[in-house]
């Protein structure tokens, strides 16, 4: 994430919200994850260091994450939603679908494809969302799902 701790708290009050420990403490859980996390691992993360932190508080608090444009929320093949912090530069997602090993990439594509629509439709693209899913370099090599391949 890019903001400061200040940014934060400016966006927080900009909102009409206040900062509180248990938020920070989630905010601080996804920015030092390197994994894609559910609720459910935020919360035992989080619990480490507020037993007291509910459930269902991290829920409303990630939702609040997500209004504010601090947290991104992605599916990535699962039931379950996923969440990260939100970051700098645009990136998208390739889910295993053997193993669930999620990569991250950047492809100047998805730009080009979004400023060809801007120009054709006349329109304003603000954010894009690609995610694939197949089979990691690992899995391929043990024959995973070469039947549903797409090319």
């Amino acid at each position: 994430m890019c903001e400061s701790p200040e940014q934060v708290r400016t966006l927080f009050r900009a909102a009409g919200k206040r900062l509180t420990h248990q938020r920070e403490l989630i905010l601080d859980a996804l920015e030092k994850s390197n994994k894609h996390l559910d609720a459910e691992a935020i919360h035992d993360r989080v619990k480490q260091e507020d037993p007291d932190i509910s459930l269902a508080t991290v829920y409303r608090t990630l939702t609040l994450l997500k209004e504010l444009g601090l947290v991104e929320v992605h599916s990535l093949g699962t039931e379950r939603s996923r969440y990260e912090s939100a970051g700098d530069t645009p990136h998208y997602h390739f889910t295993c679908m053997a193993c669930g090993k999620v990569i991250e990439f950047d492809t100047p594509l998805v730009t080009q494809v979004g400023q060809e629509l801007s120009e054709r439709e006349g329109i304003r693209v603000t954010e894009a969302h690609l995610h694939v899913r197949g089979y990691c370099a690992e899995c391929a090599k043990s024959g995973g799902g070469r039947e549903n391949d797409v090319a």
